[in-house]
């Protein structure tokens, strides 16, 4: 019953018109929501910040995990932090309320990150969304938000024209560009509070993913809990001093012993393209025992890698070689796409559970 729920609830997301009638009804009364199902209840019920992991790939291809995408849910709304591609599909999957998702937060602009922010802005429209979508980010984020409403625009028209405005509220149905940061040109020590939404406070601060600037990361906190989000970064003072004292760090990992046999293979393929883009990445990108050790100088209760390069080969001992020896087995996990993680106010708890089921 599950499974067929999904299959209409996405149907129902994904209906579209090419030919549209002459004329909406005027004034049309705006139908609810969708009705949240039971666990989707219970991640709303506003008891504890919640983190779920949408997307835990990178750009490197894997068919079970989308690309950058984690969500922070504070009482009754949602925080997007990165729009991955495939991400609003895992989130299809979790038949997680689009109408909930009251801001989007970018950290950097490759494409990894950001390539389903139009389907985030045509599905959160079609799910009930009546207001225009804010989209936080750095210096270029008016640019990203410009083009992807420029290229959704039509979309909007051709929706509302099918469904009328019981369904679609056109003027609502733009994405907004919240810019914040003219500071962050590199210094590598900036940060600063750029949303305060009742007991949510959002602090974005600068990462070293050099050449890429600005680049940044998140920190959420909420009745005394708080969540990191790394973004992108190589090692950093300014991501370790943003993460103190945070009950979970969500991190991005690459693992250099994998990436360097990958790029051994790829030389001896003569595939010197590849092998030269195997050699870049590891200098902007933090591994998995390098980020153990910020958790551990920042006092972190739970680590969560995600991000994973090579994501396929994440669940392989040698990926986090050397990061049980420093960082107790029980204070750090390998996230998947629907991992979701609790941390109820007023309490210490870190509890984790699952809206997807772990990959084999």
């Amino acid at each position: 019953m599950r499974l067929l729920a999904m299959v209409f609830a996405a149907a129902a997301l994904s209906a579209c018109t090419t030919t549209p009638p002459a004329a909406t009804t005027a004034q049309a009364q705006p139908l609810p929501p969708m009705p949240l199902n039971v666990a989707m209840t219970e991640v709303f019920d506003g008891k504890a910040l919640r983190v779920i992991l949408c997307g835990t790939s990178s750009p490197l291809p894997d068919p079970g995990r989308a690309k950058a995408c984690t969500i922070v849910v504070a009482g009754d709304k949602a925080y997007v932090i990165d729009t991955g591609p495939e991400s609003w599909e895992q989130l299809q999957r979790m038949q997680f309320p689009g109408s909930r998702i009251a801001g989007i937060f970018i950290t950097h602009f490759h494409s990894d990150h950001i390539g389903d922010l139009g389907e985030f802005r045509m599905q959160t429209m079609v799910a009930g969304r009546r207001q225009m979508l804010p989209v936080h980010g750095p210096r270029g984020v008016a640019n990203l938000v410009a083009g992807f409403n420029l290229a959704y625009e039509e979309d909007a028209r051709l929706r509302l024209a099918h469904h009328g405005e019981a369904v679609i509220d056109l003027a609502s149905s733009p994405l907004v560009a919240k810019e914040f940061g003219k500071a962050f040109l590199g210094k590598l020590d900036a940060e600063e509070v750029i949303l305060r939404d009742g007991d949510l406070t959002v602090t974005a601060f600068e990462v070293d993913h050099d050449p890429i600037r600005p680049a940044v990361g998140y920190r959420f906190d909420w009745k005394g809990r708080s969540v990191v989000i790394s973004g992108d970064t190589a090692l950093s003072s300014n991501f370790t001093a943003n993460a103190k004292d945070a009950d979970v760090l969500v991190t991005e990992s690459l693992a250099p012993n994998l990436i360097g046999m990958a790029q051994q293979q790829m030389n001896a393929a003569g595939n010197s393209r590849a092998a030269k883009i195997m050699a870049d990445i590891p200098d902007y990108h933090i591994s998995p025992v390098d980020a153990a050790k910020t958790a551990n100088e920042a006092s972190v209760k739970l680590l969560v890698y995600t991000h994973h390069i090579p994501s396929a080969q994440v669940n392989l001992p040698p990926y986090f070689a050397g990061v049980a020896a420093i960082r107790p087995v029980n204070s750090w996990v390998i996230g998947w796409d629907g991992l979701r993680i609790d941390l109820p106010a007023g309490s210490s708890d870190v509890k984790q559970g699952e809206l997807l089921p772990k990959p084999n």
